[in-house]
């Protein structure tokens, strides 16, 4: 995915710091940011660019971790550097809140094993539960690997947006996208592929009949969603045109963007 920054070297150097994220090759104008060689996230500068809390765009996106001893080395960084954080135990997770320099939302997790998590009905269980800050840091100090960067298999586990009509999301997003709905949840919809607990979160607890962010704030600028294969990248483009959806074929990409302009970028 690509956020939108103001200051392009103020956040690489959080996001290597504070984060422990990695600088990697990245396309021409981007900062790239990664974990064990592989691209996570990149930056887009974007002079002058600040925050608009009013707006439909980003609420935060998730960094997953692989394991409860990466999470607990993030705490870790995030308590030495003074960084003020939100913490969760979600049933499913264990998740960490922060904000970087621009305003953006982040969430750093771990998933428990599948094996524990519980549906009924089709919806998975979660909560909003106290955290083992003390367990959680016992793990991380315990964690046999490096602990100033983020292990290889870190990535993006999901994108939350907050958006203006959480209804007309859904629509699109399972209706058109095809994403599952695995939970609703005061005002919130959760949403996802392959019975994941959640990709994509949508809420409107701010945002209530908010318009799209303006492309010169902070904020999400696009989001990659890969699909199987061509087939279903082909059914998908056809799928967003009949719903009247700006697609864009680019090079084995569909490129389309979400009733808030958000873009998404759909690949195999």
């Amino acid at each position: 995915m690509t956020l939108r920054v103001a200051d392009t070297e103020r956040s690489v150097r959080f996001y290597r710091e504070i984060l422990g994220f990695q600088e990697v090759p990245g396309p021409d104008g981007l900062a790239a940011l990664g974990a064990g060689g592989a691209p996570v996230l990149l930056l887009r500068r974007v002079p002058g660019a600040h925050a608009l809390r009013r707006f439909s765009g980003l609420f935060h996106f998730a960094v997953l971790v692989p394991t409860r001893g990466a999470l607990g080395q993030a705490l870790r960084r995030l308590a030495g550097a003074e960084i003020g954080i939100g913490q969760a135990d979600h049933l499913v997770s264990e998740a960490l809140y922060l904000a970087d320099p621009d305003g953006n939302g982040i969430e750093i997790y771990r998933d428990r094993p599948r094996s524990e998590w519980r549906w009924s009905n089709g919806a998975v269980e979660m909560a909003t539960e106290p955290l083992d800050l003390e367990g959680l840091l016992q793990e991380g100090d315990r964690d046999p690997a490096p602990p100033g960067v983020l292990p290889a298999g870190t990535k993006i586990g999901h994108v939350h947006l907050q958006v203006a009509d959480v209804e007309q999301a859904v629509s699109f997003y399972h209706g058109v996208v095809g994403f599952d709905v695995t939970a609703r949840w005061q005002g919130a919809a959760f949403l996802s592929a392959g019975g994941y607990h959640h990709h994509v979160g949508l809420n409107s607890w701010a945002s209530r009949g908010a318009p799209a962010a303006p492309e010169d704030s902070t904020g999400i600028e696009s989001l990659v969603v890969r699909i199987p294969g061509v087939e279903d990248l082909a059914g998908l483009a056809r799928r967003l045109e009949e719903a009247g959806a700006p697609v864009r074929r680019d090079d084995g990409t569909v490129r389309a963007r979400d009733p808030w302009n958000v873009e998404i970028q759909f690949t195999r």
